[in-house]
């Protein structure tokens, strides 16, 4: 989902030989795609939570290690 962009692209695109409209398209893909990736961390954050309290709830061990291991690899990105 989340799209790499080198700092190249970028100067090129806001350098004295591109538009300003290329620019500005850019930075708007660049905070799109932030933004996107900010709802969908915590929307994945947020289910995983739900998960492990059922997991809690119904005293299922594996079930509780295995998503609270996703819920740590997820917060170490």
């Amino acid at each position: 989902m989340e799209k790499k962009y080198s700092y190249a692209e970028f100067l090129k695109a806001v350098g004295k030989n591109s538009s300003s409209l290329q620019a500005e398209r850019l930075l708007n893909d660049i905070y799109m795609d932030l933004f996107l990736s900010h709802i969908h961390r915590e929307q994945t954050k947020r289910r995983l939570l739900k998960l492990i309290d059922l997991a809690l709830d119904q005293k299922d061990e594996s079930a509780f290690n295995r998503l609270t291991d996703e819920l740590m690899k997820m917060e170490e990105k």
